[in-house]
């Protein structure tokens, strides 16, 4: 079975930090490529940020430039996104996905995660 499960959300101060986890199983995580993207009520889903599964190179949205940071452990399956210097229009529900095109800003990836809830209070 698939599975992409989130992890790491929760309620944070502005200028506060959170890392997320996106952990993998049922499919050979070395070979895709692992975004984060978020949903905010009312708003659509948006791309975040974005990890190569053959360089690790990053890719981010200029919203999060400079503040989120995306690393990949391989051994553990698992991709993780550093969050620093939350803003309360941060606030959103974070997904991980698996897919095979790098970078892609395009929610059309081939595996997806439940989501973990992200609150920042000003």
């Amino acid at each position: 079975e698939v599975r992409l499960v989130e992890s790491g959300g929760g309620l944070v101060q502005a200028g506060g930090s959170l890392r997320l986890s996106c952990t993998a199983s049922g499919f050979a995580f070395d070979e895709y490529n692992i975004g984060w993207f978020r949903q905010a009520p009312g708003k659509e889903r948006e791309g975040v940020s974005c990890i190569s599964s053959v360089d690790d190179k990053a890719n981010y949205a200029e919203s999060v430039k400079g503040r989120f940071t995306i690393s990949s452990d391989n051994a553990k399956n698992t991709v993780y996104l550093q969050l620093n210097s939350l803003k309360a229009e941060d606030t959103a529900v974070y997904y991980c996905a698996a897919g095979r095109s790098f970078p892609n800003w395009r929610p059309d990836y081939d595996y997806w995660g439940q989501g973990t809830q992200v609150t920042v209070s000003s």
